[in-house]
């Protein structure tokens, strides 16, 4: 199976910003692939260094191991990302910027099952 996972949630809440990563981290366990878009606040949580200080409030912090999976792609969305002044360049290494054609051809996968956070 392949997920598709947009979110929007950043560090202006951890606990909400963690529970698509640990969903996501749960399907790669399974084997499963992942393909998770990060929209709005969620962007900044690819800014190199900006993960491992976001602590959540029950779930557990997943965010490193979904960064760190191959069989994980994390799309950071351009437009969001430039407004808040992030450049590629500030993204771990495992993170590029992406935008809605990502989005569309990935959910567009037979294979593939869409959540959104």
């Amino acid at each position: 199976m392949h997920y598709v996972i947009s979110t929007t949630w950043g560090p202006t809440d951890v606990t909400r910003a963690a529970l698509p990563f640990v969903f996501a981290a749960s399907a790669l366990q399974a084997g499963d692939t992942v393909m998770m878009m990060l929209f709005h606040d969620a962007v900044t949580i690819a800014v190199d260094g900006t993960h491992q200080k976001m602590i959540p409030f029950g779930p557990p912090a997943k965010f490193a191991e979904v960064f760190s999976n191959v069989n994980a792609k994390v799309l950071v969305c351009k437009p969001c990302a430039e407004v808040r002044s992030i450049s590629e360049d500030m993204l771990i290494n495992s993170a590029s910027f992406g935008g809605m054609s990502d989005l569309h051809q990935n959910i567009s996968r037979a294979d593939a099952k869409f959540i959104n956070f």
